[in-house]
């Protein structure tokens, strides 16, 4: 199916690209979360029309994220969990924890937004993260996960 994309999507394009995707990945993902439309006649022209509006918002988002990006860069959040004496967890430490702990000290993100390439953190310790804030802004923040006696 080919669909005109109205937002940078990772591993796709860019704002404005028409690409070819598979059906299911448009209908059940890219038009639902209004990151594409059906590339059609009539909707390449109304893109057209409003490509200024579009890539004006892309940019005030970009840059938007870029501000909170500069200010979470290289925080530390504290987050407890039981542990047992050892220093591993009775349970482990996931996106959704992190993600509330990091809203807690006042920047809004979402769980989908922490990236952990190595899973749920299961040891107390420093643990590196990366919050994702916009697909051009990665940025690094330090997990300190503190045991509770058990």
């Amino acid at each position: 199916m080919q669909v005109i994309l109205l937002e940078k999507v990772v591993n796709l394009g860019n704002l404005g690209d028409v690409v070819k995707v598979k059906d299911g990945y448009a209908r059940n993902f890219l038009i639902p979360q209004r990151k594409a439309r059906r590339a059609t006649e009539t909707a390449l022209a109304e893109f057209e029309a409003k490509r200024a509006e579009l890539e004006k918002a892309a940019n005030e988002k970009l840059s938007a994220a870029q501000a909170q990006g500069e200010k979470l860069n290289g925080t530390t959040v504290t987050v407890s969990q039981k542990a047992g004496v050892d220093g591993r967890l009775f349970g482990s430490v996931t996106n959704a924890d992190i993600a509330e702990a990091v809203t807690k000290q006042g920047f809004a993100v979402e769980k989908a937004q922490i990236r952990m390439p190595q899973g749920p953190l299961k040891t107390t310790g420093e643990h590196p993260v990366s919050v994702a804030l916009h697909t051009d802004v990665v940025v690094e923040v330090t997990v300190s996960v503190v045991g509770e006696a058990a």
